[in-house]
């Protein structure tokens, strides 16, 4: 039998959908949806990126844009800011940020909050008008592709551009393909640096080259399988295919129809493609590919980099960049690309105009979006740079931020997300400002990668962090409160690793003395030049248990108990949080 989900979707999804939004939208919005058929149309809302509010906030939705590897072309940042700042307004403030704002997200998209259903027409027209789209942003779909967030402007190895614009007009905008049995990630990367972050995605095309007929043939070799969520995270696995950049996307969409065609939809926890993938293996995958979907014969893999990888990879600064944070030197002589830190991922929308003002007046009015909830603004002449980092804003966005800021992302957490157990973009930046002032680093370390997922779907990568934060419950003197599982150890690079819990179901409070206690013992017993992630590997599961000792400190947030009855305007009553053991699925 299959899930209801597949259900409400059989009779409409994908692009005709939107019309039924539209109608929604003009005869009174939230209210002219029927009541008994809200799960469905809400379902199927989401492939043109309109998510419903949790409990408690009916009538408003969230908005996730699309715009492949990150590319914000001239004009789309300033009309993203204006609709956030016109639009993306609560009935309250959130006491961290304020009102108007937009989320970065770790797939170099955006997202927009506190939306009417009844305004989504004229936000429509405004970003449209700008080129920027909301479809296919969400929902049982191809998500944003992700790529090498400056490709074109960086020396790649394999040119992913054309690659990248392909899958995004030919691939995601055939609606024929907009039902897949869940969500579908897409990266390719064409640097050696690994930036794409390919082995945590459905499909993703690696640079690499091989020997044929005697010369040496660029192109890309190909990972499926990969994804976080759920506690059961898995790299992608080598398919053993190498492909010349003009046959990358026949294998790219090869291997999206056959999941189309063969993917299960009937245990929604179980039919993400890495389940797919590990069910029929990669030899039955490969041939089917060959046989069904491929018109040319596929080459085995060829020679990778991945020994080349720093994004994330834990390895020492001086090995190469390990996120986009920073001045660059672009490939075109004299222009330079400066990457700036958003802590979190959250701009006010206000520093939103204010930053596409600087791209204009400093670079080509691009800005590009990196997998870690950060800006870059690109083409900046050498001749500007001073006056540039001089800015006001770049003291707020720095492009050389303290190591922990440097190093954090968050989800969207329980303020709006429905399975989130705690709360975690606000906690977030406290427990950044109280690191920064509590806690001492080596000079060498740039950087500690901590991220924070709300629950189990592990939205925020924490599975991939060297410290690794998941939302849970616990109960602390015969109260329900807010609590962590605290992981160590994680990262991508060569040899992906996922974190090793080393504490669980820490109460809010004692969490931020646990990261000082772990973080402190890392400064004091590393050898010289280690990285955390290094350090992690060289050191004994009980050291480290015994290093991360909860603590309580002087921290202190207004998210301690139960954040989902804390500021924001959720129905009275008890938390619906689900129950702390359960494994929340990644997210719909």
């Amino acid at each position: 039998m299959v899930h209801k989900k597949e259900e409400q979707k059989e009779d409409c999804y994908g692009d005709e959908v939107r019309e039924h939004i539209l109608e929604f939208a003009e005869n009174g919005g939230f209210e002219a949806v029927p009541e008994d058929e809200r799960d469905t149309w809400f379902t199927r809302f989401k492939f043109w990126g309109l998510f419903h509010h949790r409990s408690g906030q009916e009538s408003y939705f969230m908005m996730r844009l699309t715009n492949a590897s990150g590319i914000l072309e001239p004009g789309q940042l300033r009309a993203i800011a204006e609709a956030a700042r016109d639009y993306a307004r609560g009935p309250v403030e959130n006491p961290e940020f304020g009102n108007g704002w937009f989320d970065l997200t770790t797939r170099q998209s955006v997202q927009l909050h506190w939306l009417k259903l009844e305004d989504v027409p004229e936000i429509w027209e405004k970003l449209e008008a700008a080129g920027v789209s909301s479809r296919s942003a969400g929902g049982d779909t191809m998500r944003n592709i992700s790529g090498t967030a400056l490709h074109g402007k960086v020396e790649e190895y394999v040119e992913s551009g054309p690659l990248l614009e392909q899958f995004q007009e030919e691939l995601r905008g055939d609606d024929a393909l907009a039902n897949m049995p869940r969500k579908f990630n897409i990266s390719v990367t064409g640097t050696k640096s690994g930036c794409a972050q390919d082995s945590i995605n459905d499909i993703g095309f690696e640079p690499a080259c091989k020997k044929i007929d005697g010369e040496t043939v660029k192109g890309f070799n190909v990972r499926i399988g990969g994804g976080l969520g759920g506690r059961q995270p898995r790299a992608a696995t080598p398919l053993d295919v190498f492909v010349r950049p003009e046959n990358a996307y026949e294998v790219g969409r090869g291997f999206v129809e056959l999941y189309h065609d063969y993917g299960g939809r009937t245990n929604r926890s179980k039919n993400r493609a890495r389940f797919f993938a590990e069910d029929w293996g990669m030899e039955k995958i490969r041939e089917t590919l060959q046989a069904e979907y491929v018109d040319f014969e596929m080459h085995t893999a060829g020679e990778d980099f991945r020994e080349e990888y720093t994004y994330n990879a834990g390895k020492p600064t001086d090995a190469g960049k390990h996120d986009h944070i920073g001045v660059y030197d672009q490939k075109q002589d004299g222009l330079n690309y400066v990457g700036l830190n958003v802590p979190i991922g959250r701009v006010p929308a206000e520093d939103g105009i204010e930053l596409a003002d600087l791209a204009d007046e400093y670079g080509s009015g691009e800005v590009r979006l990196t997998r870690r909830q950060n800006p870059v603004i690109v083409d900046v002449h050498e001749d500007d740079l001073e006056e540039l980092l001089a800015e006001p804003l770049l003291s707020e966005f720095q492009p050389e931020p303290s190591p922990f800021e440097r190093g954090a992302m968050a989800c969207t957490g329980t303020e709006f997300c429905s399975i989130a157990l705690t709360e975690t973009k606000g906690r977030m930046a406290r427990i950044l400002r109280w690191l920064n002032k509590n806690v001492d680093l080596p000079d060498d370390i740039e950087t500690i990668k901590m991220h924070y997922s709300g629950c189990t779907a592990d939205c925020g990568q924490a599975m991939t962090a060297d410290i690794g934060l998941q939302g849970m419950r616990a109960r602390k003197d015969d109260e329900m409160v807010e609590a962590f599982d605290i992981g160590v150890g994680g990262g991508i690079g060569e040899n992906p690793s996922f974190v090793e819990w080393v504490q669980q179901r820490v109460p809010a409070d004692e969490a931020p003395g646990a990261i000082r206690n772990l973080v402190e013992a890392f400064a004091a017993h590393r050898d010289e030049g280690q990285t955390f992630r290094q350090w992690v590997e060289s050191t004994g599961t009980e050291q480290l248990i015994e290093f991360c000792e909860p603590e309580e400190t002087d921290f202190e947030a207004p998210y301690m108990a139960d954040a989902k009855q804390s500021w924001y305007p959720f129905a009275d009553g008890a938390s619906d949080a689900p129950a702390a053991s359960s494994a929340a699925p990644s997210d719909d």
